[in-house]
């Protein structure tokens, strides 16, 4: 990391992939390398291969645990999370449940690999006109234990909210 940001210009962020089975077992060594890395990215294809996952399509066959450690090695750090692409190109459902998947997962975003791609995949992790007025809502509802809208919400909830505000200021 070090070599790779002294011959970049000063302010360039750095991305990370995690695509193989030691860069998974490194994913948190490598989140703290500092200089100037921005992100860690899953990396589909070449970790499915070095997992020995039998699939033939990039976005294919990733399983739950490295894409968990990711994200948490992402997080740990003060990181964002990046998904990699969806190969299939023209298949917008399952790139819309490939992103869907990330976001779940708690990833920022994902890469795209057309132009045809980068609208569904924003609509998925870009909130929503209700999600960013509940949001609100939240915030301003009571501190501590209380009941809102049938459902209990507390600090944790207000944090969820805070973040999606986040988000939505980011991608505005």
């Amino acid at each position: 990391m070090a070599a790779a940001a002294e011959l970049l210009p000063a302010g360039t962020g750095l991305e990370a992939q995690i695509e193989t089975a030691r860069g998974l077992a490194e994913a948190e060594r490598i989140a703290a390398a500092g200089h100037g890395l921005e992100a860690l990215v899953f990396g589909p294809a070449d970790l499915a291969a070095s997992l020995g996952i039998p699939v033939l399509t990039i976005g294919e066959g990733a399983n739950d645990y490295g894409f968990a450690r990711v994200v948490a090695a992402a997080r740990a750090f003060g990181l964002q999370a990046v998904d990699g692409p969806h190969a299939r190109l023209g298949d917008d459902l399952g790139l819309v449940r490939s992103a869907r998947r990330a976001f779940e997962h708690g990833y920022d975003g994902k890469w795209v690999i057309h132009p045809s791609q980068i609208e569904p995949v924003h609509l998925v992790f870009t909130p929503s006109p209700a999600e960013i007025d509940r949001a609100k809502r939240i915030l301003a509802a009571p501190q501590g234990a209380v009941r809102f809208e049938g459902e209990l919400i507390d600090e944790a909830s207000r944090r969820l909210a805070e973040s999606l505000l986040r988000r939505a200021t980011l991608l505005a």
